[in-house]
């Protein structure tokens, strides 16, 4: 009895064993579907701000058309390959982390949250000199182009809002795996990852739409 007892009790340590990873998995799928749900629903509100300026696009394309001959795209462009170029170094942030590398993936994360927050300097360099322009948030009779301000505002503002949220959440996940909260379970890692991914390709939806078409 004792013998079958020892036989046995390996096999309940490896079915609870399997229980535990499997519970592990089935929570990271979780939070993953969660993170995927929030995003739809930030679609959503893109998508009306990307409909609102395609009706102005149509209906004011003489402006639009005068505001790109003003308008030039040297710093968008640089600020959408520092963009760019971050989701690359969160991709390697994460791949680090699964291979047992903590300190690269802090040094990817860290240059991600660093390109964020060039982006966010660009952007408001970028904002600086369209307010020199005419290009306000309001309405102003001695601008030809301020029917643009709030089309033109309300996408990339809050497009740029994500960003910074993006930037402190890279900072909480330096924060944390500096800890050592990654080392056995980078799930935090590749829940950012998804939203990074997904400010990424609004923005290069957003620079196609507004500033090259």
């Amino acid at each position: 009895m004792a013998q079958v007892t020892a036989q046995q009790l390996p096999s309940a340590a490896h079915a609870e064993h399997e229980h535990s990873h499997l519970s592990e998995e089935e929570q990271n799928n979780n939070l993953k579907l969660g993170v995927w749900l929030y995003l739809a629903s930030e679609i959503v509100i893109f998508s009306i701000m990307i409909v609102g300026y395609v009706i102005l696009r149509i209906n004011e394309e003489e402006v639009v058309a005068q505001a790109h001959e003003q308008l030039g795209v040297g710093l968008v462009t640089a600020n959408t390959f520092v963009l760019l170029a971050s989701s690359y170094f969160m991709v390697m942030g994460l791949r680090a982390m699964q291979r047992g590398n903590r300190a690269g993936m802090l040094r990817w994360i860290g240059a991600t949250a660093l390109g964020g927050i060039v982006f966010l300097i660009g952007q408001y360099i970028e904002y600086s000199e369209l307010s020199h322009l005419g290009i306000v948030l309001g309405f102003d009779a001695a601008s030809q182009w301020s029917t643009l301000g709030m089309r033109f505002y309300a996408p990339t503002f809050f497009h740029g809002a994500h960003v910074f949220v993006g930037v402190v959440w890279a900072l909480e996940v330096l924060r944390r795996g500096a800890q050592g909260r990654y080392d056995n379970n980078p799930i935090g890692i590749e829940m950012f990852g998804l939203y990074w991914h997904f400010v990424d390709v609004v923005w290069i939806m957003l620079f196609t739409l507004i500033y090259l078409v």
